[in-house]
């Protein structure tokens, strides 16, 4: 008993029960059990400096009702809480306090940790994990490994924002209007080698596995449109320069072939120096500057005006043979496709403004199914202006002139992916570093000769003539841990602040042991030692939140991510719930990895959530996302202070459907506060002995009994449902019965104090043992409901006289026509309107109305 006070003390209460939870490891989940599982996750959070705030609870209220009415019911519970600790804010905080990124972030980890504990939430805190932890972030580079030596790992030079002034790379979010957020300075699109993951090997499985999930159809939605596959054909067009080869285009549309009028070339495509002519030279190079300090949304913003630069170079269409200008425009990406399109402009929006700013060639060569003559014209309709294939519809067309063009060597029919490999390296200091060192060729040779778990390919890149091979660490030599470094500050040349760490970074390394000294020392003796560099780019935060939900299942497993039997025991979470806002990254990059490792046989499942829900936002009093800037954040805290932890819980579900977003309100909270009190003094009197009107034998009237069961029953089902405001809104409503009693059973309080204890899982501790019940209320189960009380015994008939409602009657569920008459008869209302009028005949809807014609 937290305090033998009367009051509802919820600032004694709630802490003794938090206390009692932890000190008797009451959430402690097992890996084996002979009852069914039940994992529930939350998708974890990033310990930010500025702690909670109002919405963030909103999520983790939801499943930790369902994980506390799952134990009820006699599941074996896995609901795990870690830290999304890696990443750019505490590594910003360090070079702006010279803090280590690692102090920071477990003084915000403790901030956080409070907080959620002061929540009640019954996670099992002994399986809690921190991807800063390098036993943790160990299995994330043994991951990366695998994919490595799976040949899913490359290097490539990738173009990244690049601050001249502040000599460092800048991500999009750091960039506005083509200059740095800090400082305001210019910057460019500039190539440095990045890590790279081919995630476009999946593209196909990652499509066909969201058909066996259950998520938000706008999820898969979002999901299949960012990774965007496309059936159509991948053309040649021979240049007119016989050395320069063909210019490779991928297009969906290969019916439009002899609307094409012009082709067009990123800037960045690496024909672009080839194609463009003397006299065009200084025009291309300038715009090329001009496009490298735009963004990719930039580029393909379609209200955007059109610009281009014409290279001078002529290509042939493989149709008709007509010559076609090559221009270069920003709004074709290097990225997507070839970085090369067929401009057909009578029959793309793009390609007809381009057409009409440059005066070029717009010929139609779809007729519209409903005869219009607007162009560009992009809907269905017969092929025309196309010899050979006029008359026919557009998807035959489609296949004759891709099969006509193949026959000819010069197309293949082909699938195109929007989705991009993912550029997997970081220049920061503050994420995991990359298991793999840099080796000559010589080196290499070595390491061939005695190790045996190489890639069939090496990963290399050339610098200055020279090659470098990419060799991964030894398993036994992970995890690979940061240094010490001097500062936080980027390099200066693009490579992150490990690069300035020359003792870390030059070392005689072993190929055999990954043991490691600095290379400013003699060769150490003995075989396997070679001069090697360590990679100096980190991991993105994404690595660590990849995988996580695996090694909740087996935390503190030192040789595997997990065992075989957890894996197997537990499965993949049955629940996995979070915003929406990572409804297609974080999703897509968890589902690769999962799929590697599936085709590993490290688990044993190809998806990794079952089930996904989105929560909504809580948007603050204004109506208005919560954020500092605006002043309009509310704490938890000062929550809890005022009304307590359970009525924040219970206000947070009930503000509406778990999905929507909703305005928080701080004086609507009042309400769920209210009735908590009302439930805590119907249970006790104001001196904190057991209210007499709690009586231990004895029955509720039978409309009460049967709300009763009707609760339990709907509350169930709302909790499986996820529609908690509804759960609450029930028992208020038997609550608000059972105060209309003379007196009410033990039995009947404590089933509502059962079905309260997952949303309010404090207060109904306390009163279950106020009210003489031994052990924790969490170990008395779910109460089950009685479907015969369900069904009622009496009905109310609505009665009317020639059509016209006159009355109702109470009858009994299985009452005659005949009796039903005698009833209505007998009601005054009624009796006034047939008084003298024989009955002609009767309409009876059962269980609904009698109509009486006279």
């Amino acid at each position: 008993m937290a305090t033998n006070s009367k009051d509802y003390d919820f600032l004694q209460i709630e802490p003794h029960w938090q206390s009692f939870w932890e000190k008797t490891k009451a959430f402690k989940a097992e890996n084996g059990s002979a009852k069914p599982k039940y994992y529930v996750l939350d998708m974890f959070p990033y310990p930010s400096g500025s702690g909670l705030h109002i919405g963030h609870p909103e999520g983790y209220t939801a499943t930790d009702i369902l994980a506390r009415y799952k134990r009820a019911k006699g599941f074996n519970v896995l609901h795990p809480i870690g830290w999304d600790a890696f990443g750019l804010p505490a590594e910003q905080h360090a070079v702006k306090t010279g803090t280590h990124p690692a102090a920071n972030t477990q003084n915000n980890i403790v901030n956080f940790r409070r907080q959620i504990k002061s929540l009640g939430f019954s996670y099992d805190w002994d399986r809690e994990i921190d991807t800063t932890d390098p036993k943790y972030f160990r299995w994330t580079q043994w991951i990366f490994l695998q994919l490595f030596k799976k040949g899913l790992a490359y290097v490539d030079e990738r173009p990244v924002w690049w601050c001249p002034e502040l000599r460092t790379v800048l991500a999009n979010e750091e960039i506005v209007d083509g200059k740095s957020e800090v400082g305001g300075f210019p910057v460019e699109r500039r190539n440095l080698r990045q890590w790279v993951l081919r995630i476009t090997a999946y593209a196909e499985q990652l499509i066909d596995g969201l058909k066996g999930v259950d998520w938000p159809d706008s999820t898969k939605r979002m999901q299949e449109a960012w990774i965007g596959r496309s059936e159509g054909a991948e053309v040649h067009f021979k240049l007119e320069d016989p050395k320069l080869g063909d210019l490779k285009i991928f297009t969906t549309r290969p019916d439009t072939l002899f609307g094409c009028t012009y082709m067009v070339v990123a800037p960045e495509h690496p024909l672009v120096p080839a194609l463009t002519i003397p006299a065009q030279r200084d025009a291309v190079e300038a715009y090329r500057r001009k496009a490298a300090s735009k963004s990719d949304l930039e580029r393909t913003d379609l209200a955007k005006d059109k610009s281009g630069v014409f290279s001078g170079s002529y290509a042939i269409n493989p149709v008709n043979g007509a010559r076609l200008p090559v221009w270069i425009a920003d709004y074709v990406l290097m990225g997507y496709g070839t970085g090369a399109i067929m401009a057909v402009p009578a029959h793309d929006e793009r390609d007809w403004e381009f057409a009409q700013l440059y005066h070029l060639p717009t010929p139609r060569v779809i007729a519209a199914a409903d005869g219009s003559d607007q162009l560009p014209y992009v809907g269905d309709g017969q092929v025309v202006n196309s010899p050979g294939y006029d008359g026919l519809s557009w998807p035959e067309a489609k296949k004759k002139i891709t099969a006509d063009l193949a026959a000819q060597g010069v197309a293949k029919g082909t699938i195109n992916y929007k989705l991009r490999d993912w550029l997997f390296s970081r220049q920061r200091y503050w994420g995991e570093p990359f298991p793999i060192v840099w080796v000559s060729e010589a080196g290499y040779h070595v390491a061939k000769n005695l190790r045996k778990d190489l890639p069939s390919q090496p990963v290399s890149f050339a610098e200055n003539g020279v090659t470098h091979h990419a060799l991964p660490l030894p398993d036994t030599a992970l995890p690979l841990v940061l240094p010490e470094v001097h500062s936080y500050l980027p390099s200066g040349n693009g490579e992150s602040p490990l690069a300035n760490e020359t003792a870390w970074l030059e070392i005689w390394f072993n190929v055999t042991t990954g043991a490691a000294v600095p290379a400013t020392q003699p060769q150490p003796t003995g075989d396997g030692w070679v001069r090697a560099r360590r990679e100096t780019n980190t991991m993105p935060q994404w690595a660590g939140s990849c995988w996580y939900y695996l090694r909740f299942l087996d935390p503190r497993n030192a040789n595997a991510i997990a065992s075989p039997e957890a894996l197997k025991y537990w499965d993949v979470p049955d629940l996995y719930v979070g915003g929406a806002e990572h409804a297609v990254l974080h999703l897509l990059y968890a589902r690769f990895w999962h799929k590697v490792l599936f085709d590993l046989d490290v688990v044993p499942q190809a998806e990794p959530f079952k089930k996904l829900f989105h929560q909504g936002i809580i948007l603050g009093e204004d109506g208005v996302k919560m954020s500092k800037s605006r002043g309009n954040v509310v704490n938890p805290d000062d929550i809890i202070h005022a009304y307590g932890t359970d009525s924040l819980r219970l206000y947070l579900m009930f503000l509406g459907p778990l999905e929507a977003m909703k305005p928080w309100n701080t004086k609507g909270i009042e309400g769920v506060h209210r009735f908590l009190k009302k439930i805590w003094r119907e249970c006790l009197t104001e001196e904190g002995t057991v209210n007499p009107r709690i009586i231990a034998t004895g029955a509720l009237s039978p409309d009460t009994e049967k709300l009763r069961h009707e609760t339990i029953k709907k509350v169930g089902d709302d909790i499986e449902g996820l529609r908690f405001n509804t759960a609450i809104s029930q028992m208020m409503i038997l609550m608000n019965a059972l105060q209309k009693e003379t007196a009410v059973p033990l039995a009947a309080m404590l089933d509502l104090l059962r079905l309260l204890a997952p949303f309010a899982p404090h207060m109904a501790e306390e009163l279950w043992e106020r009210l003489g019940q031994n052990g924790s209320i969490m170990q008395a189960g779910w109460p089950a409901f009685d479907a015969g009380k369900l069904v009622a015994s009496t009905i109310t008939i609505v009665i009317q006289v020639n059509g016209k409602h006159r009355g109702d009657v109470t009858a009994d569920v299985g009452a005659s026509e005949a009796e039903l008459v005698q009833l209505a008869s007998a009601n005054p209302k009624v009796a006034q309107h047939i008084a003298g009028k024989p009955i002609k005949r009767t309409i009876h809807v059962k269980g609904r109305l009698i109509n009486l014609l006279v």
